[in-house]
């Protein structure tokens, strides 16, 4: 078992399925878990370095960062406005932008930021061009910070996940969901708890030397050929 006792973890984003499953696992494993509950907490835009600076003032010290909080509409691309991208775009990738820039301020040598990325990274599907491009853009983005930050011995990674479960997903959406276990070599969707273990590993020392890389947590969906 991996143990982190000792360290603190902010999670943003942590009141959402995936969030929440990030941070029991982090607790799982005797972290001290900061959870930011997205839009109560306000615009992590413009909010992120009263975010940061409060939640290392909570335990006198920040270890690891996730940076979960995100959005994921759905819009064809033909009529989707500025607006609508706009504000996909503030959410899922300046909003980590702006928790990386104030969190570095923080961190001790050693220290792990994670980005939440998605396997739409990669493989878009219809109607999220939007939430596809800045999901693509943050895993470019965890790469450049890896290279500024880890002089300063920060480690930098994303996790993108595929299709994880979540309340009612089997009844909203049961074409989707067969459609990926049939896809998936493993035969099933993810679950918070898996993605919540793959951050935790990537904040633990058993990835010291791991820094830049998108960790795909998909059940082998992108492993399929598509011809």
């Amino acid at each position: 078992m991996i143990d982190l006792n000792g360290r603190v973890v902010l999670v943003t984003g942590a009141g959402g399925t995936i969030g929440a499953g990030i941070a029991r696992q982090f607790e799982a494993a005797g972290a001290r878990v900061v959870r930011h509950r997205g839009r109560e907490d306000g615009d992590l835009r413009t909010e992120a370095r009263r975010v940061v600076d409060e939640a290392a003032a909570e335990h006198g010290r920040l270890d690891a960062v996730v940076n979960n909080a995100g959005v994921q509409p759905v819009e064809p691309l033909a009529g989707m406005t500025v607006e609508q991208w706009q504000s996909v775009v503030d959410t899922n990738l300046t909003g980590p932008f702006a928790v990386t820039q104030a969190a570095v301020r923080h961190l001790p040598e050693g220290g792990s930021i994670t980005h939440i990325a998605s396997v739409e990274g990669t493989h878009p599907a219809p109607g999220h061009a939007h939430y596809a491009a800045s999901k693509a853009a943050l895993i470019m983005h965890a790469r450049a910070a890896a290279l500024e930050y880890g002089p300063r011995g920060i480690r930098v990674n994303a996790v993108s996940p595929g299709l994880i479960s979540r309340p009612g997903i089997e009844e909203q959406w049961p074409e989707g969901v067969e459609r990926w276990r049939t896809a998936a070599p493993l035969g099933r969707l993810g679950t918070p708890e898996d993605v919540g273990d793959a951050c935790v590993f990537l904040a633990s020392d058993l990835a010291r030397w791991v820094t830049g890389h998108d960790l795909v947590v998909d059940g082998g969906v992108t492993a399929r050929p598509t011809w």
